[in-house]
């Protein structure tokens, strides 16, 4: 079934709690239902959206917006080591994660209680704790809205890379996401590189996925706002990588404010050296800083949260700007938005 609406509130369809609205909405069951739309005769111009949780809406949209409820989970293969699941894009990520950590699969636990669906993460390539999406998709199947018909793409055709992929740069527009197919293990394999997870084992080794479940669920819950009390998207701008000699001069600004023995927070990637973004914004003093109705969070200063529910796009993209404008001044870093500004 299609369901189709017009001057749609959009406020309870996006996280940060915008009070906006579309000229047209229109969401769909199946692939039968997405075949026979006639994407010429909807208001132009026309965007596919998922859950609304990495999304921050600068206005009214003027055309149509797109939302998938195609909401299956297929497993193959549930007695063997190497477990394929394939999901509709409409399912609700974390649902997709808990039913893996539950059957003992490894793969996705790291990602658990990450707003969102499941078409979406493999746009975004969603990530959290040293683990990507990416590293667990097989291949994504799509709509091709210029030749109207089904295409698949490989894991190495989504050309997936920190937070963005081929769906959200050269193929953005053309393809809708209908179904992702993910690859999980039975084989033991916890990833507790990142800090906050070795913490909370302190030591100890996690004995099934639903051990790291509860630990990153944890960690998400003590930092970062729960989007049904106050609106956000999340992470709301990028960490950056940056040169070995740039990232010398942070520690030099670093050690002038705080003494010789401070440490800057990094991660070496093949790329360069990663700054967590929330460390500078924080060393700008713009931690739980406040501007009309927004604010930088108090506890997780990577997000930016409409503080008060009141907060309109202008709020939001001038405290965007305040904190871009304060990082670059102060170690020569651009900043930019993980969430999509549309």
């Amino acid at each position: 079934m299609t369901r189709i609406e017009t001057h749609k509130d959009l406020t309870r369809r996006n996280t940060f709690g915008m009070k906006v609205s579309c000229a047209c909405f229109v969401e769909y069951d199946s692939l039968e239902d997405l075949f026979s739309l006639d994407f010429g005769e909807l208001p132009q111009p026309v965007f596919h959206v998922g859950a609304g949780s990495n999304l921050l809406f600068t206005g009214d949209w003027p055309g149509t917006l797109l939302h998938s409820c195609i909401k299956f989970l297929r497993p193959m293969g549930l007695e063997e080591d190497e477990v394929l699941v394939e999901v509709g894009a409409g399912a609700v990520f974390d649902s997709f994660v808990e039913w893996a950590c539950s059957r003992g699969l490894w793969g996705a636990e790291n990602l658990s209680l990450i707003p969102g669906e499941v078409g979406a993460a493999a746009v975004q390539n969603i990530g959290a704790y040293g683990v990507e999406a990416g590293d667990i998709i097989v291949r994504v199947n799509c709509f091709d809205r210029e030749a109207r018909e089904m295409v698949t793409f490989e894991n190495a055709d989504c050309r997936y890379g920190y937070r963005t992929s081929f769906f959200k740069e050269e193929g953005k527009g053309r393809y809708i996401i209908t179904s992702v197919l993910f690859r999980l293990s039975r084989k033991y394999n916890p990833r507790l590189e990142y800090g906050n997870i070795r913490s909370a084992f302190d030591g100890r080794q996690p004995m099934h996925p639903d051990d790291v479940r509860k630990a990153v669920s944890d960690i998400r819950k003590a930092k970062l706002p729960d989007p049904a009390e106050t609106g956000s998207a999340g992470s709301f701008f990028k960490n950056p990588v940056i040169s070995a000699e740039h990232f010398a001069r942070i520690e030099e600004v670093a050690r002038a404010e705080s003494g010789p023995d401070v440490r800057v927070p990094h991660f070496d990637t093949p790329e360069g050296v990663k700054v967590p973004a929330a460390w500078m914004i924080e060393r700008c003093g713009l931690k739980g800083f406040r501007l009309g109705d927004a604010a930088v969070y108090e506890k997780q200063p990577l997000v930016i949260v409409n503080l008060t529910g009141k907060a309109a796009p202008e709020d939001i993209l001038a405290l965007e700007r305040k904190v871009i404008a304060a990082v670059k001044d102060k170690f020569g870093v651009e900043l930019h938005p993980e969430v999509e500004h549309i």
